[in-house]
C-alpha cells in the first residue's frame, strides 16, 4: 500500500485528486481546456500536473514522479490514454496534431499559423516542450520523442518558421530524446540543415569537422557518382562517435 504523499502524480491521473492551485482534475482539463488558448496560454500552473517529471520546476504545489508512479504509468493503459489526451491537448495549442499514434509521426494542425505566432511570441514555452518531451521518455511513450523533435528542426533550421523555439530545439530538445541512437540521428539532421556549418557546435569537434568534410563531398559528387543505396552517401555516426 503507497503512502498518499508518495503518489500524488498518480492519483491526479487516476482523476482522485486535483491539481494544485488550480483545483482541476484530470477529466476537467481534457473536456474543458481543449482549445482553449486563453486558459492554456494565461496560467502557468498546469504542465507540472499534466507532465511530471523527476524534477521540481516551476509550481511548487506539484510533486516530482517517483519510480513507484513510473512502474504504475508503464503498466496501466488507462493512465497511458490520459497521458496521450494531454499530449494531443498541448499539441494543438502548439499548432501540431499527432498523424499516428503507433509511430509518434507529427504534423500541422488546421490553425498552425496563428498558433506558431504565438510560440514565437511566448518563448516560456520552449520549457513546457522540454518537460513534455523529458515525460513522454519517463512514462513509456519514448518513441514520440524524436518524431517532435525532427519536427521542430524542420520548422526552425529549413522552414526558419518558428526562431522564437530554434535554440531550445538545438540545446534542449534534441538532448531530452533517451534513445541513444534516434538522438544521434538527430543531430546529424540538424547538421545537415544548420547554416553555417562551421559553427555547429552541438556534437564533438572531431564529429563536426567528418560532418564537415562529408558535407563538401556531397557537394562535389554527383547522382552518377554517389554510391548506390545511399541518398547522401555517409553512413550514420557509430556507437563510438559520440
Amino acid at each position: 500500500m503507497y503512502r498518499e504523499r508518495e503518489v500524488y502524480n498518480l492519483k491526479f491521473y487516476q482523476n482522485k485528486i486535483p491539481s494544485l492551485p488550480d483545483g482541476l482534475f484530470i477529466q476537467d482539463f481534457h473536456q474543458y481546456w481543449f482549445h482553449d488558448y486563453n486558459k492554456l496560454e494565461n496560467v502557468h500552473s498546469y504542465i507540472q500536473w499534466l507532465f511530471p517529471i523527476q524534477e521540481q520546476e516551476g509550481n511548487h504545489c506539484a510533486q516530482v514522479l517517483t519510480l513507484k508512479e513510473i512502474k504504475h504509468f508503464r503498466e496501466n493503459d488507462q493512465l497511458k490514454r490520459r497521458l496521450l489526451t494531454s499530449y494531443r491537448l498541448m499539441l494543438d495549442f502548439y499548432g501540431i496534431k499527432l498523424l499516428d499514434e503507433n509511430t509518434g509521426e507529427v504534423g500541422h494542425a488546421e490553425n498552425w499559423r496563428e498558433r506558431f505566432e504565438n510560440l514565437n511570441r511566448n518563448v516560456h514555452h520552449n520549457l513546457g516542450l522540454t518537460r513534455i518531451l523529458k515525460c513522454l521518455g519517463i512514462l513509456g511513450f519514448e518513441h514520440y520523442q524524436a518524431p517532435l523533435v525532427h519536427f521542430f528542426l524542420t520548422k526552425t533550421l529549413a522552414n526558419r518558421r518558428l526562431p522564437g523555439v530554434k535554440q531550445s530545439v538545438l540545446d534542449y530538445f534534441m538532448f531530452s530524446v533517451l534513445n541513444k541512437s534516434e538522438r544521434k540521428q538527430l543531430i546529424r539532421v540538424a547538421f545537415k540543415k544548420f547554416e553555417p556549418k562551421e559553427e555547429f557546435v552541438w556534437c564533438p569537434k572531431r564529429i563536426q569537422i567528418r560532418f564537415l568534410e562529408e558535407s563538401k563531398t556531397r557537394k562535389a559528387e554527383t547522382p552518377e557518382t554517389r554510391p548506390s543505396g545511399s541518398e547522401s552517401g555517409v553512413t550514420w555516426p557509430t556507437s563510438n562517435d559520440f
